[in-house]
């Protein structure tokens, strides 16, 4: 865990030290202590919706799937107002196998695609520290965002 200021605004970075899945509680253990409300939060994760390389920021909404997503809304009692910031890995297409997919090791155009995702969404962090939501948005889902 590390804090960070921001345009004068705190920010923890957490990366949980347990599988995605069991993520939850890291990440509900955080907000509880430094008494942040959920609603305050951003969780990064991959995105099966998305190709690989589009990066989007959303508002609230369910778990769609995802494991760690699920943990989180459990962990927090079932809010899902926080803000989340999508990676777009792409889907395996019809009756593929899911699981074996986002556990594998991307492509490497794929990786490059993902990585570049991630500087894009660096870009945006400012606004995002600054409570600039609508900024944000309009910087990160009108630049050149990969494929697709």
């Amino acid at each position: 865990m590390a804090r960070l200021e921001i345009n004068d605004s705190a920010v923890w970075l957490l990366v949980p030290e347990t599988y995605m899945n069991r993520s939850g509680q890291a990440v509900a253990a955080v907000l509880r202590f430094h008494r942040i409300p959920p609603a305050e939060a951003l969780v990064v994760h991959d995105e099966l919706d998305l190709p690989s390389g589009v990066v989007r920021l959303k508002r609230g909404g369910g778990h769609g799937g995802h494991n760690g997503l699920r943990d989180i809304i459990q962990a927090l009692g079932g809010a899902r107002d926080f803000a989340r910031l999508r990676i777009g890995i792409g889907h395996p297409g019809p009756g593929a196998d899911v699981v074996a997919y986002v556990l594998r090791r991307p492509a490497p155009e794929e990786s490059v695609r993902i990585r570049d995702a991630g500087v894009r969404a660096l870009e945006v962090v400012p606004a995002l520290a600054s409570g600039d939501w609508d900024r944000a948005v309009r910087q990160l889902h009108t630049i050149d965002n990969g494929p697709g």
